[in-house]
């Protein structure tokens, strides 16, 4: 895989990141019509940034609270392996009801985000799965009241 700053996109791969970005559903016949370019060249491209993994994958976005995962929380964890060990993370990330897992700089080795249904739940997965996780020496939890912009999209420069 290639390292991120190996990668050079000009302003047609700009371009077409931007407008997926905005509609992950967004057919190649529209892209090219956007770009006034070929539908074979817009396609071409788009499989060159999905080979040189610019585009990760495609997904779709749902309302955690239609799907009854109501509660949002960040947990602050320190762990006692060395630096470079990543098995905490590893197994982290295995659990169903974590979203994200960030080796973090400072006091914590860990932050961690996870959805549950309400605070019962938070307390199962912290009592039952991350227990079971030998490294994990403490956990500071921080509960999300309300959330006032979340989102994946990154910032696309201008060329």
């Amino acid at each position: 895989m290639m390292n991120g700053t190996d990668i050079v996109l000009d302003k047609i791969d700009l371009g077409i990141l931007r407008l997926m970005q905005e509609n992950a559903r967004i057919t190649n016949a529209d892209l090219a019509r956007e770009l006034e370019m070929a539908p074979s060249a817009v396609l071409e491209r788009v499989k060159k940034l999905e080979q040189k993994n610019v585009i990760m994958q495609y997904t779709t976005r749902l309302n955690p609270v239609a799907l009854h995962q109501k509660l949002l929380a960040f947990i602050s964890m320190k762990s006692s392996e060395g630096m470079g060990s990543n098995n905490t993370a590893k197994e982290l990330a295995k659990i169903p009801e974590v979203q994200e897992v960030h080796h973090i700089a400072g006091d914590d080795c860990y932050m961690v985000k996870v959805r549950t249904a309400d605070s019962a739940s938070l307390m199962d997965l912290m009592r039952n799965k991350f227990s079971k996780i030998p490294n994990i020496l403490s956990t500071r939890t921080t509960i999300v009241l309300e959330t006032v912009k979340e989102e994946q999209q990154l910032v696309i420069p201008v060329k």
